[in-house]
């Protein structure tokens, strides 16, 4: 090699050298809130699982417990149920809300007069605190003068206690969300449908090719990856279920509406147990992190078929 050549590759190699220097710089300040924000709370969640001790009464110490606090909740039968309501609860919710959404996204893809004012009103209960859609749902089911059970009684059928019963409370739990959270589906998948070429849709019907046909042959796996995000989010959010919960039911009746996160919430600062809700928050995580994995891996081998 000449030494023209190598002065020209070293001073290639000192500019790109000093582009990433930059780049680096230009990111370094996100990436350190970004380490305080989620880097930091993770670990010390993580630490803290691992010790005895309340935030009530930090004079007493941290005592090291290993992995006490784990087996402890795991062999809490109160814990399994907690898991099995919020399994039912996020299969409810989601189910509903991804049938509502893509049957509802399917009609409002098509141009119609008042599109615009339908879409706008639709999203309006997504804009709401789920805090403020709890209470709101609350009154709605009031068993006495509850607005719910005024219209069930006009239609000849007998009032229910939404609130005072498990499984009634279950369903007026994944009816509220489903309200709130049906319109974030609808948005994406009309966005996915409408992203779709109109030839595609045409060479269809020229084929002569039926709606039902279009819809499940074209529509669907064309905008599948999108759809399959937004199960993703709604699934990760829906498992992290608590301020509903707590404006609507309390947790109520007993402890048969308590989500795990409305359990992690209720040991950390109801019973002030700060190590066993730090461990109940990591197992938490670590099925949302799984959960999450195993989605997004399909997303992938999705993205590639399609």
């Amino acid at each position: 090699m000449s030494a023209a050549s190598h002065d020209k590759r070293q001073a290639e190699l000192k500019k790109r050298s000093s582009g990433r220097l930059m780049i680096f710089g230009f990111l370094s300040p996100t990436l350190a809130i970004l380490i305080f924000m989620v880097a930091y709370p993770i670990f010390s969640l993580i630490y803290y699982s691992f010790f005895n001790f309340s935030a009530l009464r930090p004079a007493a110490g941290m005592k090291p417990v290993g992995l006490k606090n784990y087996t402890f909740l795991l062999s809490d039968p109160e814990l399994w149920d907690r898991f099995v309501f919020t399994g039912k609860f996020v299969f409810i919710c989601v189910a509903m809300q991804m049938l509502i959404g893509i049957f509802v996204g399917y009609q409002l893809q098509k141009n119609f007069r008042g599109r615009d004012v339908v879409f706008t009103l639709l999203m309006m209960p997504m804009m709401l605190s789920p805090v403020v859609v709890g209470f709101l749902w609350r009154y709605m089911l009031n068993s006495e003068w509850g607005v719910i059970n005024y219209l069930l009684t006009v239609v000849g059928l007998s009032k229910v206690d939404w609130l005072g019963q498990t499984t009634p409370a279950l369903w007026a739990a994944a009816i509220a969300d489903t309200w709130m959270w049906a319109p974030f589906i609808i948005l994406l998948a009309t966005a996915a449908f409408r992203g779709i070429p109109e030839t595609i849709y045409e060479a269809a019907e020229v084929d002569g090719a039926s709606p039902a046909y279009k819809f499940f042959r074209i529509t669907l796996p064309m905008s599948a990856p999108v759809l399959f995000i937004a199960l993703i989010l709604r699934l990760i959010d829906s498992f992290k279920q608590y301020d509903l919960f707590f404006a609507l039911t309390g947790g109520g009746p007993g402890s048969s509406t308590e989500t795990v996160s409305f359990a992690v919430a209720k040991t950390a600062f109801s019973y002030f147990y700060t190590g066993e809700a730090s461990a109940l928050a990591v197992m938490l995580l670590f099925i949302i992190i799984g959960l999450s994995m195993i989605l997004v891996r399909h997303l992938g081998k999705m993205g590639e078929k399609y």
